[in-house]
């Protein structure tokens, strides 16, 4: 067997570091920080305990990590909705189609644990308070603002509104595993005429 070139060995860690995460996004995303342990992350990845401190020193560094990876996501998921093409109705459903996906579900939920849990970290915390909720509600307001012009979405106060439809996939969110998701039409029917 040829030896591991130096590309190979990081190509592994990155690939190992990227398991770590993605489980570590679901532990921490279904029981907190403060019911959240690093031997429950390496059982979710499926490695050793130790491994696990091999890529993050504590688990208030890989909690800061998935809060910074999930901020950065999600600010990006809405700042992409300006590159594609369609109206604000459709930018919308795509956003909420992506909001409601399984498989991004926790680093929402994460955000969301980050702002209402006990024992956050500090520089997770900082994170929050460069990105509190109302960027994101800021960012949202144009394409809501378009959907109101072109006669798709309610009218009233946009600030209201968009408020309103992140607090209805917040508390999808919340109530978690086990709950029904609706469907993605059920939720845009709530702020469609």
């Amino acid at each position: 067997m040829p030896p591991i070139s130096g590309e190979q060995l990081n190509q592994i860690r990155d690939e190992r570091r990227e398991q770590i995460i993605q489980a570590a996004a679901k532990v921490f995303a279904k029981r907190g920080i403060a019911g959240t342990k690093m031997s429950m992350v390496a059982a979710e990845a499926g490695i050793s305990h130790g491994l696990v401190y091999h890529y993050f020193k504590t688990k208030n560094e890989l909690f800061t990590t998935l809060i910074q990876g999930a901020i950065e996501a999600s600010i990006s998921s809405i700042e992409g909705l300006n590159r594609i093409q369609g109206s604000a109705l459709e930018k919308i459903r795509l956003l909420t189609k992506h909001i409601l996906d399984q498989e991004k579900a926790p680093y929402f939920m994460l955000i969301y644990q980050a702002n209402h849990s006990d024992g956050v970290p500090e520089e997770a915390k900082q994170l929050l308070r460069e990105y509190p909720q109302q960027a994101y509600i800021e960012r949202l307001l144009p394409t809501f603002r378009d959907g109101q012009l072109e006669g798709d979405i309610v009218e009233g106060d946009l600030v209201n509104l968009v408020g309103s439809y992140f607090t209805i996939l917040s508390g999808i969110m919340v109530l978690g595993e086990g709950y029904h998701i609706p469907e993605l039409e059920f939720v845009m029917r709530t702020i469609t005429k």
